[in-house]
């Protein structure tokens, strides 16, 4: 990766339209036909990926390590819902992130996300060859 001190500042954006299979009752983690908040880490995330993307060097990527997410609101199928992800800290291969998601003006969800970038080819050979120990155990 390029310099962390490079990353501060960088912004990303993603939205999403919330159809009726992304509801919770849908997932059946709920009962209720409204978004289920395992999208809107998803639209987070690939917020802070469109962020950081331009700063990878060939063959990097990242993978989330942690997580603190605030749902203020909820939204029903059909909204159309916008994240960003602002860098707000990078230290050697971690970097951080204050995310948002908005449906118009009104703030649905706030998050403080972690991100740290891996080697994909790497990264992929030991978590395999993790998974196949586990197994083997």
């Amino acid at each position: 990766m390029e310099r962390a001190s490079e990353l501060l500042g960088a912004v990303g954006f993603s939205s999403m339209t919330v159809r009726p299979g992304d509801s919770a009752v849908a997932l059946g983690i709920g009962d209720l036909p409204i978004a289920a908040n395992s999208h809107f880490v998803n639209l987070m995330e690939s917020a802070a990926l469109a962020a950081i993307r331009d700063f990878l060097q060939p063959g990097e990527t990242t993978r989330l390590t942690h997580l603190e997410i605030d749902v203020l609101d909820a939204v029903a199928i059909g909204a159309e819902i916008r994240s960003t992800a602002t860098c707000s800290a990078a230290h050697g291969r971690e970097s951080e992130f204050l995310c948002d998601i908005f449906e118009g003006e009104r703030h649905i969800a706030h998050a403080q996300m972690k991100r740290a970038t891996v080697e994909r080819v790497s990264f992929l050979a030991r978590t395999a060859a993790q998974s196949l120990n586990s197994q083997g155990s």
